[in-house]
């Protein structure tokens, strides 16, 4: 089971969350039919966006991140709720590049450099929160560190990794986020610093032991633990056919009417779970006609 830990170092100087997603980065891989350079990309952002939505506070709230850096896999999404779980796709998921020299998945490569990181949170508030910046080298994990730097001024330390097995199935995935407090002076940057070098890839320490809270105790083996808060996480898409059909007559009685003349039908899929929604010439004469209600009389 997937699970995200959340704690906090005695001295009030560290935050730090992390997360095992290997289920969820493997459900993610199935319903899109991702190769493995697509598996690592689209679930090293899931990892991400999984510990940041996590993050928010106020019921509903939901956050999304967005990767465009000109690369062959196109855009990658995620979006997570405030317990962390989360949904994604990646535009272009049947992409295959050779492997790095060193023998890994060139998700740098795939990706891109040359493109923007955008984190929209939605608050419920009258407009979303969106901060944007320019990716680093698609790898992730730094182009989120560099996020948090510059948009909201925390200096953090991220790692995310997904390593994929020989049948392309994800054999492990996660990461961790860690990030310091007010008032950390150099010694305690120091001792991140060490502890990050120290325990090396995150691939390799979740081979060892996918317990999240394991992850974290042996980054910041120099601090000493206060574990706020475990919980399981999991994809989870929120689509529902009721939220398409407010989404079909939003698009008003004319274009309504234009697929039905047109198709005599409808059929959308939500990107991303690929839940076909079919609507058939009866549905659409029920939508227009409820899209007539809501129009103004003239």
């Amino acid at each position: 089971m997937d699970r995200l830990v959340r704690a906090i170092s005695a001295d009030g100087m560290v935050k730090a969350a992390a997360v095992t997603t290997r289920a969820l980065n493997e459900r993610a891989r199935q319903i899109h039919k991702t190769l493995p350079v697509a598996t690592a990309a689209l679930g090293r952002v899931l990892a991400g966006a999984s510990m940041m939505g996590n993050a928010l506070k106020g019921a509903g709230a939901s956050l999304t991140v967005q990767v465009r850096g000109g690369g062959p896999l196109g855009a990658l999404v995620a979006v997570s709720d405030t317990e962390g779980n989360v949904r994604g796709y990646v535009e272009h998921p049947a992409v295959d590049l050779p492997l790095r020299p060193d023998g890994k998945l060139d998700v740098g490569a795939a990706v891109g450099a040359k493109g923007t990181l955008t984190v929209i949170k939605d608050l419920h508030m009258k407009e979303p929160y969106v901060g944007m910046v320019q990716l680093l080298g698609g790898e992730i994990a730094e182009d989120i560190a560099q996020y948090f730097v510059e948009s909201e001024q925390i200096p953090t330390a991220c790692a995310l990794g997904v390593l994929v097995d020989r049948d392309q199935s994800v054999r492990c995935a996660g990461g961790y986020l860690v990030q310091l407090l007010p008032g950390a002076g150099e010694d305690v940057i120091a001792r991140v610093e060490g502890g990050v070098y120290a325990a090396g890839p995150v691939t390799k320490l979740l081979l060892a032991n996918d317990d999240p809270e394991a992850l974290l105790r042996t980054v910041l083996s120099d601090f000493e633990l206060e574990i706020l808060e475990t919980s399981p996480i999991e994809y989870r898409c929120t689509c529902s056919r009721e939220r398409v059909e407010r989404a079909l007559i939003s698009l008003g009685q004319e274009e309504l009417r234009g697929l039905l003349e047109s198709q005599g039908g409808a059929e959308l899929t939500c990107q991303f779970c690929d839940r076909a929604h079919r609507f058939t010439a009866g549905d659409l004469s029920r939508l227009i006609a409820q899209a007539g209600e809501g129009k103004p009389k003239a």
